[in-house]
C-alpha cells in the first residue's frame, strides 16, 4: 500500500514537473530580445541620391564589393552609372522580403533614372538592408533571429544531425547506445573525450541549465529532456534547438541560433547559406569562441572540413561534391561595423515604448522595432559634438579645469514626420548616461524669442504687431515682487527705436522684454503649448527672454513646427513594431495637426533667415554652410547655457552646450553651440544645403520706411518687409499716393 502511494506520488510529482517544463519551454521559445533597426532606406526611381552614399551603406551592412563578375547574394558592383546589388533576404520581424538582384541606374545629376530586376523589369523602389542599432536585451544578453525549420536549407539540417545526433529521429530523449559508446571511449582515454548528449539534452541545457559539469546537472538535464520529448514533436524540438544554440559573441552580446549566425558570419539569410557555410556553422557548435570564423578563420575552416567529411561518410555527399566544397571559399564576412554610439537614443526609445501601449513594449516578445534613427545623421551628430567640445577645450583650457566636464547635446528631427533622426545626450555615454537632449531642463535664453515673436504676430491679437512694428530699445525698469527687474542687452548698449525684425535678428533683449510685456505671458505660454513645449513655464516678465527651463528636444520640436509650415508632428522614436508572426504589432502614428498657419510660420522663418544672413547666426555662413536655413542662438545669464537651434524644410536641429552644475561656459550660443550646428549641417546636407523654404499664400512684401514702420511713399524710401495679407500699415511716411498705389501689384516671390 505504501509502495503504491509512493509510486503514485512520484508519478504525480513528475507530471507536475513535466507541465512546468512545458510551460517554461513555451515561454522561453516564444521570447527573444527585440531587434532595433534604423529607419529603413528605400531607393526610389526619380529620387536624388549620391551613389557613394549607397555604396557606403552597403559596406556598413556587410555587403562585399566585387568586380569582373555578377554579384552574388550579399555582394554589389559599381559599373559606370550602374550599381548592381544582389540584396539578400530581409527579415523584418516575421515579415520576410525575398532576396533580389537589382540594377540601379543613376543620371549624371545624381538622380536615379531607373531600378530594374534581373529580368529587366522596372521596380518602383528597392528596400536596402537597415542597420541593426541595438537589441532590447534581458538578463541573458542574447541576440537571435528566429526562423522556421522549413526555411533552413536541407544541407544545414543534414550537417547538424550528422555531427550532433545522427539517430535523433530514432531514439527518445536519451540515446542509450551513444551514451554507452561515449562512456567506453572516455574510459579508454582516461578523459572526457566524447559526449553522449542528444540534441534534446543540449536544448534542455541551453534553455534551462547552467554550464556546470556536475552529476546533479546531468540528472536534471536528462529529466527535462524526457519531459520535452513527451510534450513536443521532434520537428519542434529541432527547430527550437536551431534557434537557441549558442554560436558566438559580439560586443558583449551572445549570438544564438543559426538564423542570426548566418547573418553575423556570412552576411546571408539562413535560406541562402551554401553547403560549406552550413557545415562551418555546425562545426563551431562544439566551441563557438575557439572556432570563431572571425577570430580564428583557419580553425573554423578545419572544423568545416571535418563536418563535410562526416557528411560524406554517412552518404549525404558524393566524392565530387565533398571535394568541391573542401576547396570552396566559405566567404566569411566581417561583422557589420557600427561606428556610432546611439545608446542615449536607444535608452530614450525603450523608455518611450515602455511608457506607451503594451503592444509597443519590445521586452519579452521578440519583435523587431523599426526606429526613426538615421545612422548617417547619428554619426555626423556624434562627430560634430565631439569635435566641437574638444575644439572649445583646446582654445580655452580653463574649460577642462572645472569640477565636471563640459557637456554638449544635439537632437535632429524630421519636421515633416516628427522622426528623431539623431540624438546625442552628452560627450560620453560611458561616463554619464544622463540624456541632456531629452531630460535636462535648462534656460533657453534668446532661443525662446521666436516663440514670443510668434505670439505677437498672431492675427487678431490685441495689441497687434508686425515684423515692421517699432519697439523701444531703451532702458527698462519694472517693479516685481522679487524686486526691480532691469533687463539689458548683451552689448550693454541701446539702439533706440528698432523694428521687431531687427530686434529678433540682432537678439536685442530690452525690445523683446517690452514686446513680452505688451503681449502678456499668458499668450506666450499658450503659443508655447501649441508648439509642443510641455515644461512648466512661469508667467513672469522674464519669460520673454527665455528664463523658464525647457528641454532641447522640446525647443527643437517647437522650431520644427515652423519648418513644417505650421504643422506640429510630435517627436517619435519608433515607427513600428513588427511581431514574430509577421504582423505589424503596432504602428506609431503621429498626432499631426496645424497649430499655426503657414503664413504665420513663414514670418518667423523669414526673420530667422535674417539671423543667419546678418544677425547673431552669421557664423553659420562663416563656417561654410551656404544653404537655406533659419536659426536662432540663445545664451543665459553668465553664459551658463549656450544654445543654437535652426531648421531647413527637411531638418530641425538643436544644440546645447554647458556644464551640468551650471558653471559658466564663458561663450554665447553663437560661439559655443553654433560651430557644432554648422559642422553637423555641412556633414549632413553639404555646404550648399537642401531645399529652399516655400513661399506660402497669405503673405506679401510691402515697402516700409525702417525708422517708422510706415509704408514707403513719395518723399521717403523704404525697404521690403513681409506681412500677413491685410496687416501692412495703411499710413504712409511720405506724401499721399492714392490712385497708383491701389493698382500696384503685390510682390509674391520669397525674395524682396
Amino acid at each position: 500500500m505504501l509502495l503504491a502511494a509512493a509510486i503514485l506520488a512520484v508519478g504525480l510529482g513528475y507530471l507536475v514537473f513535466e507541465a512546468r517544463v512545458a510551460r517554461e519551454f513555451e515561454a522561453l521559445d516564444s521570447s527573444s530580445p527585440a531587434r532595433i533597426l534604423a529607419r529603413p532606406w528605400t531607393l526610389r526611381a526619380g529620387a536624388r541620391v549620391d551613389p557613394q552614399r549607397v555604396i557606403d551603406h552597403l559596406k556598413r551592412v556587410g555587403y562585399r564589393r566585387v568586380s569582373g563578375r555578377t554579384p552574388q547574394v550579399g555582394e554589389f558592383s559599381a559599373r559606370g552609372r550602374d550599381l548592381l546589388v544582389a540584396r539578400r533576404t530581409l527579415r523584418l520581424g516575421g515579415l520576410v522580403d525575398p532576396g533580389i538582384r537589382a540594377r540601379v541606374r543613376f543620371r549624371s545629376s545624381g538622380r536615379i533614372s531607373a531600378i530594374r530586376d534581373a529580368e529587366g523589369n522596372d521596380l518602383a523602389h528597392l528596400l536596402l538592408d537597415p542597420e541593426v542599432i541595438g537589441t532590447s536585451l534581458g538578463e541573458r544578453s542574447r541576440d537571435r533571429v528566429p526562423v522556421r525549420l522549413e526555411e533552413a536549407p536541407k544541407h544545414l539540417v543534414d550537417a547538424l544531425l550528422t555531427v550532433e545526433d545522427r539517430r535523433f529521429h530514432e531514439h527518445g530523449a536519451l540515446d542509450l547506445r551513444r551514451i554507452a559508446g561515449a562512456a567506453l571511449s572516455n574510459l579508454r582515454q582516461w578523459r572526457v573525450a566524447e559526449g553522449g548528449s542528444t540534441i534534446t539534452q543540449q536544448l534542455a541545457r541551453t534553455l534551462f541549465l547552467s554550464t556546470d559539469r556536475t552529476v546533479l546537472r546531468k540528472v536534471r538535464e536528462a529529466a527535462i529532456a524526457v519531459a520535452l520529448e513527451r510534450r513536443f514533436s521532434k520537428q519542434r524540438l529541432l527547430e527550437t534547438y536551431m534557434n537557441h544554440i549558442y554560436l558566438g559573441q559580439h560586443r558583449g552580446t551572445a549570438i544564438h541560433g543559426f538564423g542570426r549566425a548566418a547573418q553575423f558570419y556570412f552576411g546571408r539569410d539562413i535560406s541562402e547559406l551554401t553547403l560549406g557555410q552550413s557545415a562551418m556553422l555546425v562545426g563551431i557548435v562544439r566551441g563557438p569562441n575557439v572556432y570563431s570564423p572571425h577570430r580564428h578563420p583557419e580553425r573554423a575552416r578545419a572544423r568545416r572540413d571535418v563536418v563535410l567529411r562526416q557528411m560524406h561518410t554517412v552518404g549525404h555527399l558524393d566524392d565530387a561534391r565533398r571535394d568541391a566544397e573542401l576547396e570552396a571559399d566559405p566567404e566569411i564576412r566581417p561583422p557589420p561595423q557600427r561606428n556610432f554610439d546611439a545608446r542615449w537614443y536607444l535608452d530614450f526609445l525603450r523608455r518611450e515604448l515602455a511608457a506607451g501601449d503594451a503592444s509597443l513594449n519590445p521586452e519579452g516578445g521578440g519583435p523587431t522595432v523599426i526606429s526613426s534613427l538615421v545612422p548617417e545623421l547619428q554619426r555626423a551628430a556624434e562627430t560634430a559634438v565631439s569635435n566641437g567640445i574638444r575644439s572649445m577645450e583646446r582654445l580655452r583650457p580653463r574649460l577642462r579645469e572645472q569640477a565636471g566636464p563640459l557637456q554638449g547635446a544635439l537632437v535632429a528631427l524630421d519636421p515633416r514626420t516628427g522622426d528623431i533622426l539623431a540624438m546625442v545626450g552628452g560627450r560620453s555615454y560611458g561616463e554619464s548616461q544622463f540624456n541632456r537632449a531629452a531630460d535636462a531642463r535648462r534656460q533657453p535664453g534668446s532661443a525662446f524669442k521666436p516663440v514670443v515673436a510668434l505670439a505677437a504676430l498672431s492675427p487678431g491679437a490685441d495689441p497687434s504687431f508686425t515684423l515692421a512694428s517699432v519697439l523701444k530699445d531703451e532702458p527698462l525698469a519694472l517693479d516685481t515682487p522679487a524686486g526691480v527687474w532691469k533687463p539689458g542687452n548683451a552689448d550693454r548698449a541701446f539702439l533706440g527705436p528698432i523694428r521687431l525684425r531687427e530686434a529678433l535678428e540682432g537678439s536685442r533683449n530690452v525690445p523683446f522684454a517690452r514686446l513680452g510685456l505688451a503681449v502678456g505671458p499668458e499668450r506666450i505660454i499658450e503659443t508655447a503649448r501649441r508648439l509642443g513645449i510641455e515644461s512648466p513655464l512661469a508667467p513672469y516678465p522674464s519669460l520673454a527672454l527665455g528664463a523658464s527651463e525647457v528641454t532641447l528636444l522640446e525647443l527643437t520640436a517647437a522650431y520644427a513646427v515652423l519648418a513644417a509650415e505650421g504643422r506640429r508632428n510630435p517627436p517619435r522614436s519608433a515607427l513600428a513594431v513588427l511581431g514574430r508572426d509577421g504582423t505589424v504589432g503596432s504602428k506609431t502614428t503621429t498626432r499631426s495637426e496645424f497649430v499655426v498657419s503657414p503664413a504665420e510660420a513663414y514670418l518667423i522663418t523669414s526673420a530667422l533667415q535674417g539671423v543667419i544672413e546678418h544677425g547673431t547666426g552669421s557664423g553659420v555662413r562663416a563656417a561654410g554652410y551656404r544653404g537655406p536655413v533659419a536659426a536662432k542662438s540663445g545664451t543665459t545669464n553668465d553664459s551658463r547655457d549656450a544654445w543654437f537651434v535652426g531648421y531647413t524644410p527637411e531638418l530641425a536641429v538643436g544644440v546645447w552646450v554647458g556644464f551640468d552644475d551650471g558653471t559658466p561656459v564663458g561663450l554665447p550660443g553663437s560661439g559655443a553651440a553654433l560651430p557644432i550646428f554648422s559642422d553637423f549641417m555641412i556633414r549632413v546636407l553639404g555646404p550648399t544645403g537642401g531645399r529652399d523654404f516655400r513661399f506660402p499664400a497669405g503673405v506679401e512684401w510691402i515697402d516700409v520706411e525702417p525708422g517708422t514702420g510706415l509704408r514707403a511713399g513719395w518723399g521717403c524710401r523704404g525697404r521690403p518687409e513681409l506681412f500677413l495679407v491685410g496687416t501692412a500699415p495703411e499710413a504712409s511716411c511720405g506724401y499721399p499716393v492714392r490712385g497708383w498705389r491701389r493698382g500696384r501689384p503685390l510682390r509674391t516671390s520669397p525674395r524682396p
